[in-house]
């Protein structure tokens, strides 16, 4: 079965639930968002904090949050549960949707298999009459949910639009999955020679793909140590972040450049990296009219070149701000803090305190210690 925009919503085949009673069925005249998620996943404790607040603001107009955890690395759904139930009590402690767990792959095959959705987070909005209204990203809900709550979300051009690009892209997916699991063999086997033409593969189908571009970055770089292809392949990729002017790009490019806890250096231009880190830095510096979460992400990913160029006021300056600029945001990431905090206390020798929150300098580190990747986003 083919799963789309107007499909009947599949069944819910979860062996266990926190946070409610079984969802046995959809209950017709209510809206529900089905969340897909992990706990492996560093970017779905935005999206479930998100989820809290849609819950609260629309659970009177009808509805339903229902968290899905169907990647979880556990034989059974009890094993799942111990130690789903301490991530989500640190991650999402006003928890206050239910979470089905399945261990069997029905619910992957049911609903993102048969849609071609992949990875997570990942979310379907089932409309009140049982189908299918919406799949996709979750960073969409908070526009798409109000029409679909109103009734005016299915019948719009809009929504048609946004499920034949969805459809596009997930046959795009399906051709390059095969390619990647060629890929991921290789790199498990840490062959190299294999590895490179796989993702240059995946690259040619899908070119607009970030983290596809940044793949190729680390494989010739950080793998294979090819520094003349892999220069060139990086300075590609700061031009085309900058060209593009797009926040995911701009940040994964710098995070190339100054993210010593992932990627060695040693043998990294020390020039060449600093002149793409300036270019870079300069350029994402120069915007204006942007919201205040993206300033703050902005801020801390441009503090690592201004520390290592020998400018380390301008860094400690740069943090300050992000923090400053986190403080007046509705939801806070707190590993987001912990990083902006950790990696102020070491840029100045000294324990950094913001509020409650009091982070120690680490010690032996390499200059230019920054955040993790997957920590770049405050909200």
């Amino acid at each position: 079965m083919y799963l789309s925009m107007e499909s009947q919503a599949p069944a819910i085949k979860a062996q266990n639930w926190i946070g409610g009673e079984p969802l046995a069925n959809f209950q017709p005249g209510t809206v529900y968002v089905l969340e897909f998620f992990s706990t492996t996943c560093p970017h779905c404790v935005a999206p479930m904090l998100n989820l809290i607040q849609l819950q609260e603001k629309y659970r009177d107009r009808g509805l339903e949050v229902v968290g899905v955890a169907a990647e979880e690395r556990a034989a059974t759904a009890d094993d799942a549960r111990a130690h789903l139930d301490p991530w989500l009590t640190e991650n999402v402690p006003k928890l206050n949707f239910r979470v089905g767990i399945d261990c069997t792959g029905e619910m992957e095959k049911l609903w993102k298999e048969a849609s071609f959705s992949f990875g997570v987070p990942y979310s379907f909005v089932v409309d009140r009459d049982s189908r299918i209204a919406f799949i996709g990203h979750p960073t969409d809900l908070d526009s798409v949910l109000p029409q679909v709550l109103d009734g005016t979300w299915r019948s719009s051009d809009q929504a048609k639009a946004v499920e034949r690009e969805r459809i596009a892209k997930g046959r795009d997916d399906a051709q390059l999955n095969p390619i990647l699991d060629k890929f991921t063999a290789a790199i498990e086997m840490k062959d190299w020679m294999t590895a490179l033409p796989a993702i240059e593969e995946a690259i040619a189908l899908m070119p607009d793909d970030i983290d596809l571009r940044t793949t190729h970055v680390e494989t010739l770089l950080y793998k294979m140590r090819d520094m003349q292809t892999g220069l060139t392949v990086l300075r590609r990729l700061v031009r085309d972040a900058i060209d593009r002017n797009d926040q995911e790009w701009l940040l994964n490019a710098l995070d190339q450049l100054f993210n010593p806890d992932e990627y060695d250096y040693t043998h990294f231009p020390s020039a060449e990296r600093l002149a793409m880190g300036k270019e870079l830095s300069e350029h994402i510096l120069a915007l204006t009219g942007l919201k205040d979460e993206v300033k703050a992400s902005y801020y801390r990913a441009v503090a690592p070149y201004y520390y290592e160029s020998g400018n380390k006021a301008r860094a400690e300056e740069l943090l300050e701000l992000a923090l400053k600029l986190a403080d007046g945001l509705p939801r806070l990431n707190p590993s987001w803090l912990e990083g902006v905090l950790q990696t102020l206390a070491t840029y100045k020798g000294e324990k950094v305190c913001h509020g409650a929150p009091c982070v120690a300098p680490k010690e032996n580190v390499p200059n230019g210690a920054t955040r993790q990747a997957e920590k770049k986003n405050p909200a």
